[in-house]
């Protein structure tokens, strides 16, 4: 018997006499379950700089760690955004659907598995039948009787013990088993890429985290903005309303004018009305807040505490080290490894399948002899199949997977280069921010220093009320703008430390053991209620 292989390779003659068949068997099948068609696989290169532009020139100061730990928002010194950070991990709603995911791609790999091993059927049965007296038999049941032993069928077509034309009753407890060897790698690469899959999928269920950590610390900072931008035109109000009272005493006197004291008041008004809407924004921030920490934000809130916090030092690194930093860099990289897995499944349909088969159990007219030696019956069995023609089917599944594994290998390389351009921008925001910020400061002073002269020369008649005006207009306007420049700083900052991978590592990913052990999940998450 010759057994060719459709594509890639031939297997040799089987030998003809039984007994060697049955002694090489079991070694022509254990050597032909080594086989593998999916290419070797190795990650997709990249070019990666030596180092990033916008680091030139402009570096942050020299932090105590060489990296970003894990619980990275320990580094602006905030206990109360520490306190909300940690109930991200707990009670986020995004983060609690990435778990699920990770456990049903857990599951799924699972399930591959399962079909390493041989699947196990039983049916058991109780039929009443009665066979007409020309021989024919029909069943009470609507259905015809089954196959049983011919030790317990006599020769007149009924079951032993059961005359010709009488009723009787079949018991069978058969049990069946069949196997199909992997012989051509289509489990073990599906196993694979259900693995892989899995990998991707504690990948970004580290990236969902990381990305709501983000988004609470930036709402944070832009929510004690709006505190600080309140707390500025509280003080505007304050001493708008010291300016109006001065313009009313000058005019009472005849030194200044109606119109003065009008002014006065619309700049007033005007402050204050700026002031209330602040709160629009704050609501909204606090709002985000109570979302991504799982609160209902009608049972939340935050007191109002200005804006204190500077920039931190952060440890940038080298752009080569984001393929190992980022989370979504690594389930981009599962991906890859995923699709160049199911290469190897679409390479295995060109060969023959071969399933072996066995069944076994006892069939009696008598409950009390089912189990007895003479009800025992069996029947082993193998079968091979082989797709003959399909009409190019199989080829265009395999063009498919290799297009599908391209693609995998684009989107890697996309995502790492969007990458380095996540870490330049915000390098290149935060060098800018600081001079930006240090030019604004510079204006604040001399807006408050201009101010201060406006109002000596206003109070002994030397300026008129439009240069105090125009001088308490211009400090309120940088003020605001110098806020803003800060708030957009921190807000930098926690960019920056997103785009560098939140201090998380490629090696904290789950392993292929790991993924298929049921009792282990994966570190620091939610836990895993998957198992039974």
């Amino acid at each position: 018997m010759k057994i060719n292989s459709a594509r890639d390779g031939q297997l040799r003659k089987c030998p003809a006499r039984r007994f060697q068949i049955l002694v090489l068997l079991p070694t022509v099948l254990l050597w032909l379950s080594g086989c593998n068609f999916a290419p070797k696989y190795a990650r997709p290169s990249v070019q990666t700089p030596a180092a990033f532009k916008e680091m030139k020139g402009w570096k942050t100061a020299q932090p105590k760690d060489h990296e970003i730990r894990g619980k990275w928002w320990e580094v602006f010194n905030d206990p109360e955004l520490n306190a909300l950070e940690e109930q991200v991990n707990v009670s986020n709603q995004n983060v609690a659907a990435a778990v699920a995911n990770f456990s049903a791609a857990r599951a799924v790999v699972r399930q591959a598995r399962s079909q390493y091993f041989p699947t196990v059927t039983t049916s058991p049965s109780v039929n009443r039948s009665q066979s007409s007296s020309g021989g024919n038999s029909f069943s009470s049941s609507g259905f015809s009787t089954p196959n049983f032993p011919s030790s317990n069928f006599s020769t007149n077509g009924s079951l032993g013990g059961a005359s010709s034309g009488g009723a009787f009753t079949l018991y069978s407890l058969p049990f069946d088993a069949s196997w199909q060897p992997d012989l051509w790698g289509a489990i073990r690469n599906t196993v694979r890429a259900d693995i892989s899959a899995a990998q991707a999928s504690a990948a970004t269920l580290e990236n969902v985290r990381l990305t709501n950590q983000v988004s609470l610390a930036a709402v944070y900072f832009e929510l004690r903005g709006q505190d600080a931008l309140r707390e500025i035109f509280d003080a505007a109000v304050v001493s708008f309303q010291k300016t109006l009272d001065l313009t009313k005493a000058l005019y009472t006197t005849g030194i200044n004018s109606d119109v003065n004291v009008a002014l006065a008041e619309t700049q007033l008004q005007t402050a204050m009305a700026q002031a209330t809407g602040l709160g629009v924004q704050r609501a909204q921030f606090e709002h985000a807040i109570a979302l991504l920490i799982g609160r209902p934000a009608s049972t939340f809130s935050i007191p109002a505490r200005p804006l204190k916090a500077t920039p931190p030092a952060i440890p940038v690194g080298i752009p080569s080290q984001l393929l190992e930093r980022r989370p979504d860099i690594a389930t981009a990289e599962r991906f890859v490894a995923q699709a160049n897995a199911l290469i190897g499944v679409a390479r295995a349909a060109y060969f023959p399948a071969v399933t072996l088969s066995a069944s076994t159990g006892f069939q009696s007219s008598s409950a009390a002899n089912l189990l007895s030696g003479s009800s025992f019956f069996w029947s082993l069995g193998a079968t091979m199949a082989e797709t003959l023609f399909d009409a190019g089917r199989r080829a265009a599944v395999t063009q498919q997977a290799w297009a599908t594994y391209n693609v995998t290998v684009a989107n890697y390389r996309q995502t790492v280069l969007t990458a380095f351009v996540n870490v330049e921008d915000n390098l290149a925001a935060l060098r800018i921010l600081s001079q930006q910020l240090q030019q604004q400061e510079a204006a604040v002073k001399a807006s408050e220093r201009s101010l201060s002269l406006a109002l000596t020369g206003y109070r002994t008649g030397i300026n008129s009320y439009l240069t105090v005006l125009t001088a308490q207009t211009t400090l309120l306007s940088n003020q605001q703008t110098a806020m803003t420049i800060r708030i957009q700083q921190m807000t930098a900052s926690v960019q920056l430390i997103n785009a560098l991978g939140g201090g998380w590592n490629v090696s904290q990913l789950p392993s292929s053991k790991e993924i298929i052990t049921k009792t282990q999940g994966l570190p620091g998450a939610m836990p895993d209620r998957s198992a039974p």
